[in-house]
């Protein structure tokens, strides 16, 4: 296989939580982790001394002590240089195991509800997609976003994401057929996540214990469900990995095969970090005995060098496609989706020209610079504190210079003409799509997309949904 590819096991059972072949390497790779916490902890209680602005509101109301940082700090510093040691230790068992691991964990769930088959020549489908930036790092690493609480908000994420699955739960078998009128108008401000999503794509799930805690709590409503995406570990001669990519998939239907890749020129503190692209070929039913497929493309890239990390990122998707494809399959939808570090309204950026918006259509926008009149930005500045109040806000101009970033020069400073313009925002998080040719002609609509605001609070992004209805045209 090529590298860093893979294809998930056989959907027998909930099997493949490993990403190592055998259980002798995955003990020997959570011992090291095990002698690694330690110090781990200590470092991250350290950064997390540092409060939030929620955090300080808080203390100035409860009258707390604010003298927290000065009593507790030497206590961890010294409990960091006592774990030194066991560190050291847990580093040289865990280097070595990076070697075997997979690049990805895959879990498959044993579900009573399945997705309906969707067999061609027959009715149109409609499939739900969702990409949102959760910003899961460890608590001293979230406090660069104004965000702590890791593990409550890895708990709320997981509850917004599976409220409308729940929701639906009540209808089985489940069914996505499309057999009635659609609502007006493309776009959606939405407070709470779409009912029966069917593909969830989340980036900055760097935290293997919020990646692990939103596994558990989407696993009853997702079938199949890839996470802890990334390679560890020293890469290449020099580059250390100590987080992961982010990047987590759940969906409703089989995973045929999967493949992550790392950008090889992450900088600064993304040097540290493993992002890259996660591809994956799901099937989706049968025409004329033929495979029904569709492909999810999910990445989150490194503000500096993001052409480059597009360019290589479509030169993945070809050749990922390229690999797994057999003769006659059906591609009902080929999705690239993400936290794309950059906008389409700021001056000066070369990503707003850049090919991959004419290999994929986004629905949000009209050309270089310019989006359709009903979208908005994504980019929260200050965080909501009361998640269920912006949707009415962001609809709202005012509410939108009040809430989302704006646009910025290239040196990163607030572009100053953009302040007698029409305020939409800073638009970073994307869903682009794009048809196939194929044996059975498919007619790909939009039928809407959303904003969803559920998470303010939680990260400092706004999340977007994508429904594609999808129609076999008459023979």
């Amino acid at each position: 296989r090529r590298p860093g590819s893979a294809a998930p096991p056989s959907p027998a059972g909930p099997r493949g939580r490993s990403p190592f072949p055998n259980r002798l390497l995955s003990g020997l790779y959570s011992l090291g982790q095990y002698l690694l916490f330690p110090s781990y902890w200590a470092a991250d209680c350290l950064l997390d001394l540092r409060e939030t602005t929620a955090e300080r509101q808080q203390r100035r109301c409860c009258r707390c002590c604010p003298l927290r940082a000065l009593v507790t700090g030497p206590l961890l510093l010294l409990l960091l240089i006592l774990s030194m040691p066991s560190a050291l230790l847990g580093l040289l068992l865990w280097l070595p195991m990076q070697a075997a691991r997979r690049p990805f964990a895959y879990k498959h769930n044993m579900l009573s509800r399945h997705p309906e088959v969707w067999e061609l020549p027959g009715t149109g489908k409609v499939f739900s997609f969702v990409s949102a930036n959760v910003c899961l790092l460890p608590n001293g690493l979230a406090k660069n976003s104004n965000l702590g609480q890791m593990k409550q908000r890895a708990a709320r994420i997981g509850q917004c994401l599976t409220q409308g699955e729940a929701s639906a739960s009540f209808a089985s078998p489940r069914s996505s057929q499309f057999d009635g009128e659609r609502e007006a108008g493309p776009r959606e401000i939405s407070v709470p996540f779409p009912p029966d999503v069917d593909f969830v794509c989340l980036q900055e799930v760097f935290d293997q214990r919020a990646g692990a805690h939103l596994c558990q709590l989407l696993s009853p409503f997702y079938e199949h469900i890839v996470y802890d995406v990334g390679a560890y570990g020293l890469q290449g001669c020099c580059t250390l990995k100590v987080l992961s990519s982010g990047l987590f998939l759940a969906s409703h239907y089989p995973v045929l095969a999967a493949q992550y890749r790392c950008y090889p020129n992450g900088i600064r503190e993304d040097a540290l970090s493993a992002k890259g692209l996660l591809s994956v070929q799901v099937q989706l039913g049968a025409a004329h005995g033929q495979r029904i497929v569709g492909y999810l493309n999910c990445t989150h890239l490194h503000a500096p060098i993001r052409c480059d990390q597009l360019t290589m990122g479509l030169s993945w998707v070809q050749l990922f496609q390229d690999t797994h494809a057999q003769r006659g399959d059906v591609v009902a939808f080929d999705v690239f989706c993400g936290d794309f570090n950059f906008d389409n309204c700021s001056s000066g950026g070369l990503e707003q020209t850049h090919e991959i918006f004419r290999q994929y259509q986004d629905p949000c926008r009209v050309g270089p610079r310019q989006d359709r009149p009903w979208a908005i930005g994504t980019c929260l500045p200050t965080l909501l504190m009361a998640p269920r109040a912006p949707r009415r806000t962001l609809e709202q101009e005012e509410g939108r210079r009040t809430y989302l970033a704006g646009p910025i020069l290239q040196d990163g400073r607030p572009d100053p003409s953009a302040a007698g313009s029409p305020w939409e925002g800073r638009r970073i998080d994307y869903i682009l799509y794009r048809e196939h040719p194929t044996t059975i002609s498919l007619t790909t609509e939009l039928e809407k997309f959303s904003f969803i605001t559920q998470l303010a609070g939680c990260s400092d992004h706004v999340a977007v949904g994508l429904r594609l209805l999808l129609n076999a045209a008459p023979q």
